[in-house]
């Protein structure tokens, strides 16, 4: 599992490390890692010009000594400071030491340069950058130049995703320690390209500020029959979905619930959408009975959705929320019901603009999950799953491929059958997220341009590869 941790927990676990090296110690293996990824970016080296956009702190020292390593190397290396009196004096006297020299100017460096490492700002600085680091990012950006933060692309915000003001937008990222909120959640993610992430011996790293689950977690997570299953200690569904308008959604999240491992599926509601399920799922039963979960809304009419939610939600079970029956929430659940809104849904949610949303969406997940009670996943380029209790994951398995209609039932109805199958609503949103991406990529390998049929149809490749495990 992938870890990303706060800036005041990065510090307090360098700080530890520090009391137990040599002084320089931890500079000199940040810059280490960070000169082998950009030499193995750059290919070739030798006459390679490399520009270092350099600010002040230590940010700036593991970029003036990577600079250095790069130029030993053969690399023609220039240093832009955009703060003289506070540039890394070790770093500067390293730097010219392997004969690499500062800039006279920024501009005309940036306009030749084959790879620019952005050294601006690190862990401790704030959003956005300064007029004059802005134009030299703006220009390193149209200089056609691989833009390689350090740490992380400067003007994000380091601890929640956001990205409020001007910063970099980087080709690829190298980090140290450990990952940062920034690299895992849009939309500062998007700014940091592939992250690539350099040991430095952080070993007093507390709880993870958001996690990722890798291909092995996935695996171990996924529910396996033993000798002595049945169809009911497999998981039993119950669905209540779909409208006349809307009665394809609700066969698209049936039949995703299917293929989820879920030992039965019951279809409730209307019998003319339960004719179009059982149609395309002769599987599906009609008769009512005894559930283990709900799905609640693909297709659902908002306008008879306020009487049939809280109903369901009486129960206590477990329970997927979405679309339609979003709207119908009212007073707080338990932490076992998972909502799935994208975030114009959220924005409703919680009374406030798309905008806001797509602005802080950690944030603003966070909020949800505090407000109703609830695990709420918020559907994305990097989909968040938060638990009221402020848990984190993120997944990035997904493709633009998904921004498809019905693609969300597909997911709902995945996620509703692993929550069927006795998951905690964190795994079954974190585990579907991550399958749904799966699914979704291998759908753009087999069609032009897949459409939610395609991906559901990639479902089953897609849960025998995440059981493989990697």
């Amino acid at each position: 599992m992938l870890h990303a941790h706060t800036v005041a927990e990065v510090r307090a676990a360098e700080q530890d490390l520090m009391a137990r090296v040599p002084p320089g110690t931890l500079m000199a293996r940040a810059a280490f890692g960070l000169a082998v990824t950009c030499a193995r970016l750059l290919r070739t080296v030798p006459g390679a010009r490399v520009v270092l956009l350099v600010g002040g702190g230590d940010n700036g020292g593991d970029t003036l000594h990577a600079g250095a390593l790069l130029a030993r190397r053969g690399a023609r290396v220039q240093a832009v400071l955009l703060d003289p009196g506070r540039a890394h004096a070790a770093g500067l006297a390293a730097l010219a030491r392997a004969g690499g020299a500062v800039a006279p100017d920024g501009t005309d460096a940036l306009a030749r340069a084959d790879l620019v490492l952005d050294g601006i700002v690190g862990i401790g600085g704030h959003p956005g950058l300064r007029p004059a680091a802005a134009r030299l990012a703006e220009q390193a950006a149209a200089s056609g130049a691989l833009v390689v933060s350090v740490d992380l692309p400067s003007g994000v915000e380091v601890d929640t995703g956001a990205t409020p003001a001007a910063h970099v937008r980087a080709d690829a990222t190298v980090t140290f320690g450990t990952y940062k909120v920034c690299h895992l959640v849009d939309p500062a993610a998007a700014a940091c390209g592939p992250v690539t992430l350099v040991d430095i011996g952080l070993d007093a790293l507390g709880e993870p500020a958001v996690e990722v689950l890798e291909p092995n977690d996935v695996a171990a997570l996924l529910p396996v029959p033993g000798r002595d299953a049945d169809k009911y200690s497999r998981g039993v569904l119950g669905l209540h979905v779909g409208s006349a308008e809307y009665a394809g959604a609700s066969v698209l999240a049936a039949a995703a619930a299917t293929a989820s491992g879920a030992g039965m599926v019951r279809v409730a509601g209307d019998d003319d959408v339960a004719a179009a399920v059982r149609a395309r799922c002769p599987e599906v039963v009609r008769a009512t009975g005894r559930v283990q979960a709900w799905l609640v809304g693909p297709g659902l009419d908002p306008g008879t959705a306020t009487d049939v939610v809280p109903p369901l939600l009486s129960e206590g079970l477990p329970a997927v929320l979405d679309a339609g029956a979003l709207a119908a929430l009212s007073g707080p659940v338990h932490p076992e019901v998972l909502l799935t809104p994208h975030a114009g849904e959220l924005a409703r949610l919680l009374e406030t603009s798309r905008d806001d949303v797509e602005a802080d969406r950690l944030a603003a997940a966070r909020r949800a999950a505090a407000a109703t009670g609830a695990t709420v996943l918020l559907k994305g380029p990097t989909t968040l799953v938060v638990e009221p209790h402020g848990r984190v994951r993120a997944n990035a398995t997904g493709t633009p491929w998904l921004a498809t209609a019905g693609s969300g039932d597909v997911l709902a109805g995945l996620a509703a059958g692993l929550l069927a199958g006795g998951m905690t609503a964190l795994d079954a949103g974190s585990v579907a997220a991550h399958v749904h991406g799966v699914a979704g990529r291998l759908a753009a390998t087999r069609a032009g341009s897949p459409t939610a049929q395609d991906v559901l149809a990639a479902l089953p490749d897609a849960l025998l590869r995440a059981r493989e495990g990697p």
